[in-house]
């Protein structure tokens, strides 16, 4: 019984740990474009909105807010859940949250400046 368990064992391989990182640094990249993105249309609406004299609704915030959040969230998911896969499994986990994130940030962008208004 205990050599089965040693074969399993040995056969289940991790990531190295400088591969695990240089992954999760290319990835962090682009997540951290989209937060920059985020922030950019935070501050961009911020004077469209103050050019306009009117100010953002409670969605409007929390619409503008989450989508700073949610890519730090999704990275932080993606790494916690790809820490002990193969390479292929954390790229996957890490394209998967990308994906989400740029649907969210795309969704904010068809949704307009008048559903984030007062």
């Amino acid at each position: 019984m205990t050599d089965v368990t040693e074969t399993a064992l040995a056969t289940r391989r991790r990531t190295p740990a400088w591969l695990a990182v240089t992954i999760a640094v290319l990835f962090g990249l682009f997540y951290a474009y989209d937060v920059w993105e985020a922030v950019g249309n935070l501050v961009g609406l911020l004077s469209t909105v103050q050019s306009l004299d009117t100010q953002f609704s409670a969605f409007g915030w929390v619409v503008l807010i989450g989508a700073i959040i949610v890519p730090v969230v999704l990275f932080a998911g993606a790494f916690w859940l790809g820490r002990a896969r193969a390479p292929l499994g954390q790229v996957l986990l890490y394209g998967v949250g990308l994906c989400a994130s740029a649907a969210l940030s795309l969704d904010v962008f068809v949704m307009g400046l008048g559903r984030l208004l007062v």
